[in-house]
């Protein structure tokens, strides 16, 4: 008799389908984990772009939102300005949070983490993440 019974083709994919249980959970958090360190990226960048706005201007008071040039100052580029960031990257998941200290010429800059795991992760500030993350976990940026 060629061919496979139906008791060997119920084992075979009886096997295929733990595996793919056993994947599906790894696959879920690898997305996380990737979103996760774009968000990371992206606060890096910003970071970067802030401090060469501060070489040149030391009070900035205003950060673009996402998508926006940065600065923005809300009128047309008057010719020779400085483009620190062509477009501010964003999360659409939650916002990035950016929080200014005029008196001591600091900031902070923060993001909703999904992966609660994260080992650059920090418990979210009151008011942080609020319906955007189960997690409560942040990754917060402060001036260097």
């Amino acid at each position: 008799m060629k061919g496979f019974t139906l008791l060997e083709l119920l084992v075979v994919i009886g096997i295929i389908g733990l595996l793919a249980a056993f994947s599906l959970p790894n696959y879920m958090s690898a997305r996380e984990r990737a979103r996760d360190a774009k968000r990371k990226s992206d606060l890096t960048q910003i970071q970067k772009a802030l401090e060469l706005f501060k070489l040149d201007q030391p009070t900035p008071s205003y950060i673009a939102s996402d998508g926006e040039r940065f600065p923005f100052t809300g009128e047309l580029w008057a010719s020779g300005t400085t483009t620190y960031m062509n477009k501010v990257p964003g999360d659409p998941a939650s916002p990035y949070y950016y929080f200014e200290d005029n008196t001591a010429l600091t900031y902070t800059i923060a993001a909703c983490l999904e992966n609660d795991a994260d080992p650059d992760g920090q418990p979210c500030p009151v008011g942080y993440c609020e319906g955007a993350s189960d997690s409560g976990i942040c990754y917060i940026v402060n001036q260097p």
